[in-house]
């Protein structure tokens, strides 16, 4: 090994950086650089607006054989604009590196061997990440809804690529894979039914207590914006033992059927009572035999 010579090294390294066609060659490299990031910029807005116009469009005039709720849209547009961002960025990264004089074809080769490996090693994740998709395009159930999945039943907090949270009336918070989920109940996309039996005694007139109760219906859904139609005194429904049952029906927006047949209950217990028309309850009869 000769001796460093630094008048040499100093020597070759002006004559480097004063040749021309070198100067030229980073010029031109840099140039390409900058192409591909506006490029880049470039496609990932153009793909971001028409995503966002699409998908305007589809929640203003619900037409073609996609159809997108509009509590849904603005995820379905965030998620495919999400996916457009990362493979243009993907692409300008390879095609920078390329420029830079990286060798692609064993860093491909890596990659691929990689992906198989970590797809092999993580089918439930795949699995996870394909069913959520699919959950958030066909609008399976949205953010708010209350929905029953296998033994859970609640109020949907969080919709992921991964995972769905639901949070039952109780509080507790159940995290569940999307891939789990293999049937969904979902009570809140249509109207809710909601019944009321009112036990009346056999001493009680059945026209007049059908009356009254009629009456009351009318004034709660009058009352209660939740009720979508008049309430349906069907008549009597069963004869119990020691009480005669009429049946209510009422139609609600969804999940609040519970809240308006309280208020049916209490209303209906107050005008029966006002009508001097007795609701039966236990009673103990005793007789005493006379000596």
């Amino acid at each position: 090994m000769g001796d460093f010579q630094p008048d040499v090294w100093v020597q070759s390294v002006y004559g480097f950086l004063m040749d021309p066609a070198v100067w030229l060659t980073i010029v031109w490299v840099l140039t390409k650089i900058l192409i591909y990031f506006i490029v880049g910029r470039i496609v990932v807005g153009v793909a971001g607006r028409a995503i966002t116009h699409m998908v305007i469009e589809q929640k203003a005039e619900q037409r073609g054989p996609v159809k997108f709720d509009p509590r849904r849209a603005q995820t379905i547009g965030r998620l495919v604009n999400n996916v457009v961002s990362y493979t243009v960025n993907f692409i300008v990264i390879m095609l920078i590196l390329s420029e830079v004089g990286v060798d692609l074809a064993p860093l491909l080769a890596g990659a691929g061997v990689m992906g198989l490996a970590i797809g092999f090693g993580a089918q439930s994740l795949v699995k996870d990440v394909i069913t959520g998709f699919f959950i958030i395009f066909e609008d399976q159930f949205a953010v708010g809804d209350v929905i029953k999945t296998g033994n859970f039943q609640g109020t949907v907090e969080e919709i992921g690529l991964r995972v769905t949270r639901i949070k039952s009336w109780t509080g507790e918070v159940h995290i569940i894979p999307n891939g789990a989920i293999t049937q969904v109940t979902n009570f809140s996309t249509n109207i809710s039914v909601g019944v009321v039996d009112v036990s009346i005694a056999y001493e009680s007139d059945i026209e007049k207590a059908t009356e009254v109760i009629k009456r009351t219906a009318l004034e709660v859904y009058e009352a209660n914006e939740n009720m979508t139609k008049e309430p349906d005194v069907l008549g009597v429904q069963t004869l119990g033992a020691s009480e005669v049952v009429i049946r209510v029906t009422f139609e609600c927006k969804p999940m609040t059927h519970f809240g308006a047949g309280r208020q049916l209950n209490a209303a209906i217990k107050k005008a029966l009572d006002a009508e001097g028309i007795e609701i039966p309850y236990p009673r103990l009869v005793t007789f005493t035999r006379s000596e």
